[in-house]
């Protein structure tokens, strides 16, 4: 768990994704992103259902959707993507972290967004890649 004396957050986390995972995994970094094309130097992680959901969603392989509970293994930080970046504090209460991430559950079920949203969600990332705008602070 985070080792800080001021804690972020206690959770529970999750990481939404399209990969197949097992428990016990590690979720680490310098993997692709779902939102540029690059290696990120962090893995990303949430302690709400909706962004993680989002994350299951937007990413970019075409298997099965998944969000799995996720113990940090190390520690982690406001996503400053998010973080008073467009939010201000962190309501999305998204982190991330340079340490491993290890999968100790996945969840069975989960109520999608809407095509709408999440085709306009889809959109709205196209659309800053093509102004060249970088859509994570990595």
């Amino acid at each position: 768990m985070n080792d800080k004396l001021d804690v972020l957050d206690n959770g529970p986390f999750f990481h939404g994704t399209k990969a197949e995972l097992k428990i016990g995994d590690l979720l680490v970094p310098q993997h692709l992103s779902n939102y540029q094309d690059k290696k990120s130097n962090y893995i990303y992680f949430t302690a709400t259902l909706d962004a993680a959901k989002w994350g299951a969603e937007l990413a970019t392989s075409i298997s099965k959707e998944r969000i799995y509970i996720v113990e940090p293994l190390g520690e982690f930080e406001n996503a400053p993507n998010l973080t008073n970046k467009r939010f201000p504090g962190n309501p999305t209460r998204s982190y991330r972290s340079k340490s491993p991430l290890k999968i100790i559950a996945e969840l069975g079920s989960w109520e999608r967004h809407s095509d709408e949203e999440i085709n306009h969600m889809i959109a709205t990332l196209k659309r800053l890649r093509e102004q060249g705008i970088a859509v994570i602070d990595d």
